[in-house]
Formats: C-alpha cells, structure tokens, sequence
C-alpha cells in the first residue's frame, strides 16, 4: 500500500510541473474610464477594441491602442475649444455708420486661449475691428484690450446671417470672468429680443480700443456676440434649449445671469451656454437648430424646456411628434434632456382649461418616454395641491419664473446631473 502510495504521489507532482509549464493566461486589459467630468481616455496595457460610442455619450471612451512608451500615467487629454458663452440671437438690428459696441459677457471656462463668433442680422455686415478685454466698472476695460483678428485681418465683411469666428488668441480666462468684447460695425447684426446683459454699451465711432469708460449710451440686448469659445481640455459642458423662461425672461431689464442656465454653471463649475429664444415654440426651434445650436463647439448635453408657447396652438399629439423630432436630431450632437412644464396659471390664447389639460397630457407623456433623460421642473415649482399653480413666490406672472424660481430650477437641475454624472 506504502508502495502504491508514493507512486500516484509521483504522478500528481510530475502532472503539475507540465501544467505549470503549458502555455499562460494572458493579463486581464485595463479598461479606460471616464471620471468626474472631464473626457479622458487611459490607455490599456493591451490592446483594446471597444464598440463605438454612442451619439452624444462624450464619456463612453472610443477605441485604443497601445501606447508606444508604456507609463503608469495616463497624459492628459489634449486641449481643444468648447463654448463658454453662448446666445441665438434670432431678431436683428442695422446700423448705418459706423458704430462701436461693448458687451460685457461671463466666460463659463478657463483656459489660455479664447476665440470669439460674430454673427450677422438680416443683410450684410462689415466688421472693422473687435477687442477683448477684462471688464471694469460703467464700460471702462480693466486690462489692456487684446484685438481680434479673422483669417490674420482685423476685421470682415459677409452676407445676411452668417457666422465668422476669430482666430485665436492668448487671454487667460478664469471660470466665469467677466470680459467685454468691443467692436465696430455697420450693417446688419443678429441680436436677442430681451435686455439681459447690463453693462454694455454703444457709440458711433471707432472706440473698440478705448480703455476707458465707452460713453455713448446702454445698450443691454445680446448683439452680435454669438459665442466665445475657451480653449482647455475637454469637460462635459452643457446647451440649455427653450423659450423666454429659459432665456430668463422677468421684466423689462433682466440680467442672463439670474437665468437658470447660469446659475447651474455657478454651482457645477462647468459651462452651461444658454441658446433659448423667448417667444419661440417647437417650430422656430426646429427651423434655426442648425445656426443657432449645432453650430455650438464642444457640447455634450442639450437640456430642454419647450412648450409652453405651444399650449392649444398645437395638439399634444403634435406636441409629442415635435419633442421627438427635436430629440432625434440633437441625438448626433449631444445627449439630451427634457423637463416637464412649469406651471402655467394664465393664458393669452386657446381657453386655459385647454391649457391645463394639454399641459399635464404633454408632462404624463415626457415622464414616460423612453428618448431622452428627464428633469422635472414641474414637480419643484407647483404647489403641493395644485399642479396648475406655482409655489408662493417663484413666478412673476404667472408664467414666468422669479428670480428665486431660477434658483429652485437650478438646484434641481445640478442635483439631477451630479446625480447621472457625478459631477
């Protein structure tokens, strides 16, 4: 037995040498990731083939290969530019000699280098030169201004509604500086409907380079300034989609900096560019996606508010066919959002029991589809017992949210995108 004994010993030790000797099992690959909110891709020790990423999923990582010089760090991601301001500037405006325009704008990024999009109004424009520069106080610059220049030229000329952007150029941004870009021009200029920028300024003459308080008289609508884009490397960043509510509509002066889209740049520290119109519906929306939206450089997520104007002009029906087809086609652009209706205790057309019953058909339909990631706006500005009524003191008319209204908009819309991102 001792004998028989030893001898299977030998044949399972012999057995595990020649296992040890056959072929290894390669190492597992290290997958990349995406963390925070910055876009990054860590290169894999072996290579990796990944399926594509879907459209407007900036964090899903693409395909890697291996490096050429392995290194336990992973380099950061290249710089590249993403918009830190923005506005649609539908309505437009003609100035017939020369004048000089300061808009003074919050830059939602930082970064070294920066380059700024004009666009022109119904007809054509010439740009003479433009400026940028650090605000300061009543229209006066506090640094020295940095020009502009369009394909090495200090200025250009160009047909109805056309978008020129400017070389870069080196102006360290801090996020949410605030910069005054000054140029002068004659002809046509695209502008928004609503007064939002306090601190800008207009004069007839050439004074884009004037450090000094620009006189001439206030001017607060967004004109001609389409974008500025900062150059860093690249983070999630954000396009808020909609009408005046989301414009930030509350009177006859607003500042866009009391707009919720603002105020969730504040408090995720990334930028939130705002391309709402006020008064617009599904149909202006549609018709000037391609100027106004897809044009913006760098976005990741489209968040949308739309409907309100379109309350008994159009079935819910027809509503849900909109809403679809604007997700469709922002769905190759970034990854959209959708927020239920805010209440709505009047209306200047249809009857407002049309109103109510469209309005909570609309929002049960947003809720439930499967399209778009939803934010429920409804569900924090309504009254507990009444979903047709704004909670005391967020609204100013009844339609429009109050400044404290942005606020509760805000908070819910970073909660809920810390929530998806962890931000």
């Amino acid at each position: 037995m001792r004998n028989k004994s030893g001898l299977w010993v030998l044949v399972i030790c012999a057995w595990s040498l020649l296992g040890a000797c056959g072929p290894g099992t390669p190492g597992a690959s290290a997958e990349p990731s995406a963390g925070g909110d910055e876009i990054s891709t860590p290169a894999p020790s072996t290579p990796v083939v990944e399926q594509p990423a879907p459209p407007g999923d900036p964090q899903a990582p693409g395909p890697v290969s291996p490096p050429s010089d392995p290194s336990p760090s992973t380099p950061p991601p290249a710089p590249t530019f993403q918009s830190a301001f923005h506005q649609a500037l539908r309505w437009s405006k003609s100035v017939g000699s020369l004048t000089t325009f300061r808009m003074r704008v919050p830059v939602g990024r930082a970064g070294e280098r920066l380059r700024v999009t004009f666009r022109s109004g119904d007809g054509s424009l010439t740009l003479q030169k433009a400026t940028i520069a650090r605000a300061g106080a009543n229209g006066a610059l506090a640094s020295q201004p940095v020009q502009l220049t369009f394909n090495g030229s200090s200025g250009f000329s160009v047909g109805s509604r056309k978008l020129v952007t400017s070389d870069p150029v080196s102006f360290p941004a801090g996020f949410r500086d605030e910069v005054d870009i000054s140029f002068e021009v004659t002809g046509a200029l695209a502008m928004s409907a609503i007064n939002a920028f306090p601190g800008g300024f207009m004069r007839s003459g050439a004074y884009s380079g004037l450090t000094g308080a620009l006189g001439g008289s206030s001017w607060q609508q967004a004109i001609g300034i389409a974008s500025v884009e900062v150059e860093a490397p690249p983070r999630r960043a954000f396009v808020a989609i909609g009408d005046s509510i989301t414009e930030g509509y509350m009177d006859t002066y607003n500042d866009t900096r009391n707009a919720w889209p603002s105020l969730v740049e504040q408090q995720l520290g990334l930028p939130v560019v705002n391309a709402a119109v006020s008064g617009q519906g599904f149909w202006g929306e549609l018709v000037n996606l391609d100027q106004e939206v897809l044009p913006i450089s760098g976005a990741t997520d489209c968040l949308v508010l739309l409907g309100t104007n379109d309350l008994t002009a159009l079935s819910v029906a027809d509503l849900e066919t909109r809403m679809t087809t604007l997700i469709n086609r922002l769905k190759p652009f970034c990854h959209p959002w959708v927020s239920t209706l805010l209440p709505k205790e009047r209306t200047n057309y249809g009857t407002y029991d049309q109103v109510k019953r469209d309005r909570a058909s609309f929002n049960a339909w947003i809720r439930q589809q499967t399209l778009a990631d939803v934010i429920d706006l409804e569900a924090v500005t309504r009254q507990p017992d009444n979903v047709n009524l704004f909670i005391d003191g967020l609204e100013v008319d009844g339609i429009h949210p109050s400044t404290q209204g942005h606020r509760v908009m805000a908070a819910e819309v970073a909660r809920v995108l810390r929530q998806k991102y962890g931000l």
